[in-house]
């Protein structure tokens, strides 16, 4: 996952932190008012063979991610889990490498 970080942080820097900008400063509709900024960071890093990988084997706890996150929208704290399972997922993708 540190690997994943890294290469976002370093080819898609702007566009996460406009993203996480947008996040933090609208935290009852960020979902929608920050979807645009979230389908940049999203094209931004598909085309790197890690994020790819991690996209592909770990779609379905970042799929129940993002449903707990669109269901609780203003208490997103209710979704460590779904956060700890795809972070889990995440990093044994890294470890696969």
């Amino acid at each position: 996952m540190q690997a994943a970080l890294e290469i976002t942080a370093k080819y898609c820097r702007n566009e996460m932190e406009e993203y996480g900008q947008c996040v933090t400063s609208k935290p009852g509709t960020w979902q929608q008012d920050c979807h645009m900024l979230k389908v940049k960071v999203a094209q931004c890093t598909s085309s790197h063979p890690v994020i790819k990988r991690i996209r592909s084997q770990c779609a379905e706890p970042f799929g129940a991610f993002e449903q707990c996150l669109k269901e609780n929208q203003t208490s997103v704290e209710n979704c460590t889990k779904h956060v700890t399972d795809f972070l889990r997922c995440a990093e044994s993708v890294k470890l696969a490498e």
